[in-house]
């Protein structure tokens, strides 16, 4: 139904053609784990609104108080529109599936063929604007930190917004040719190679960061001491995104591993088995969207309290 979807029907169509002359000895040992995990719809749906709301509070939030309006918070902001279009997507995947399994709703094949395009472009997107955006908010942070007393003037509000309509722009054209050619195996490299060099790339970063940051700890004079403390708020900033990276990687590479495994070996038993676990692999990221609003109001007490401020409003 989405690209994920895809990639799984492209994988059922590899394994179509593994060899089946393995003995009946391994197939009986191995069936057991080979059978994946069960996981209902109505999860994915509940997910998916729990996540929706969270990320929407988020957006808000940002919009509402003048105090977050930063460079950094904005492309948190980004970070959080991009969990609402696989919240969203999620939805929208699963209520279809839920009202056609019911009978509730007949569509023409072209009309599901096209919103198939559009699950398919949103996830896409929200894949390539997340690791974009993290990359984006790791040079942010870097900045800050290094060039503290030059960062209003390199990391401008305008620069930011170039950034920001770059990044989506960019997420928009790279999902539309993935889904075009998702059946092509250099595609799939492509997005991999990316997810790869983004994570080298910040990783890079925040080594360098925490590292130096060390080093001038050690060596901090009584006459620096208001540039210390912008140096620790900067770090705070440092360690959120770290969080937010580390869970992001924890909830994703299990499905880049999936891909990697399509294009390597997607004729070998272990990786056949290793397929039927893809619903398990969308839970993953259905939950990253639903903890990284619980991550910005945690490490940011400025945040927090507008979310009190916009939940007690709506209410």
């Amino acid at each position: 139904m989405s690209t994920l979807a895809s990639l799984q029907m492209l994988i059922d169509s590899l394994n179509s053609t593994a060899p089946s002359n393995r003995t009946n000895k391994t197939a009986n040992r191995s069936s057991a784990w080979c059978q994946g995990v069960f996981i209902p719809n109505e999860l994915f749906l509940t997910l998916g609104l729990v996540s929706l709301v969270e990320n929407v509070l988020v957006v808000v939030a940002i919009i509402k108080n003048r105090n977050l309006h930063s460079p950094m918070h904005y492309f948190i902001c980004c970070l959080a529109v991009s969990d609402i279009l696989v919240s969203v997507s999620n939805l929208v995947e699963t209520l279809f599936m839920l009202l056609m399994e019911h009978g509730m709703l007949l569509l023409q094949t072209s009309i599901i063929r096209q919103v198939d395009n559009v699950i398919d472009m949103m996830i896409c997107s929200s894949v390539v604007s997340s690791l974009s955006f993290l990359g984006a908010i790791a040079v942010d942070r870097y900045i800050t930190i290094f060039y503290a007393l030059r960062y209003h003037s390199i990391m401008t509000m305008q620069r930011a917004v170039v950034i920001i309509v770059g990044i989506w722009v960019a997420s928009t054209i790279s999902s539309s040719l993935f889904i075009a050619y998702y059946k092509n195996s250099a595609v799939i490299l492509c997005l991999i190679g990316f997810f790869l060099s983004m994570l080298i790339l910040v990783v890079g970063l925040y080594i360098h960061m925490f590292s130096l940051a060390h080093h001038h700890a050690r060596n901090i004079s009584s006459l620096q001491k208001k540039r210390t403390i912008h140096q620790m708020t900067s770090m705070k900033g440092a360690v959120t995104l770290t969080i937010l990276l580390g869970v992001f990687f924890m909830c994703w590479s299990p499905f880049f591993l999936h891909l990697t495994l399509i294009v390597t070996c997607p004729k070998n038993p272990f990786c056949t088995c290793f397929f039927n676990y893809f619903n398990l692999f969308l839970i993953l990221i259905i939950c990253n969207s639903v903890i990284d609003p619980l991550i910005y109001a945690f490490r940011s007490q400025e945040l927090r309290k507008t979310l009190k401020e916009v939940v007690l409003c709506s209410w």
